[in-house]
């Protein structure tokens, strides 16, 4: 159920954001050196490695760390890099995630390839079995602003109370948090 729902969210998502899409491409085109999109490597269900898009909202040669693990995180934005961060929309391009079963709509973040502490605590807590998510329990319970042991807790919390009726709470949530801009440090 909840995989045939991330399809019809998603494709109907894409069919509704084509224009922005095309814009936001355009955009980062137009203000940076470098391609439109950023394919990270992040661990996936089961701790499998993937290939996940944003729209590239950092300069080329900036580090594949986590934000907060830069020294001057702000120095690495491209010009629309900040907006596009703050208002989720680096973000969008994930729904090719979706739709190719890499990532649910909600589910934990996906940790960089890297992030051997968020991946060794979330393994100990079984959190590894879960699909990926878009957003996620921890997402919208602090974001940037959550300790790692904080988050997996969180993640560990949404294994548990998982369903449908819990995602689309999720789902509203963190439309209310992105519309609000809560939790975003950069």
């Amino acid at each position: 159920m909840k995989r045939l729902f991330d399809l019809m969210l998603a494709a109907f998502a894409c069919c509704c954001l084509l224009v922005p899409f095309l814009l936001i491409a355009l955009a980062v085109r137009l203000t940076s050196k470098g391609p439109v999109l950023y394919w990270s490597d992040r661990v996936g269900c089961n701790n499998k490695i993937f290939k996940m898009p944003k729209f590239r909202s950092m300069q080329m040669g900036t580090p594949a760390v986590a934000t907060h693990l830069l020294s001057n995180p702000d120095s690495y934005l491209t010009p629309i890099g900040s907006f596009l961060r703050k208002s989720s929309l680096d973000e969008l391009p994930q729904l090719w995630s979706i739709l190719a079963g890499n990532m649910s709509f909600v589910g934990p973040r996906p940790a960089l390839f890297n992030q051997h502490d968020l991946i060794t605590l979330r393994t100990r807590q079984c959190v590894q079995t879960l699909v990926p998510g878009l957003t996620g329990w921890a997402q919208i319970n602090g974001r940037d602003e959550l300790a790692i042991p904080d988050k997996v807790k969180l993640d560990a919390e949404y294994m548990v109370r998982q369903s449908l009726w819990f995602d689309i709470r999720i789902l509203w949530l963190t439309l209310l948090k992105v519309l609000r801009r809560d939790g975003v440090s950069h």
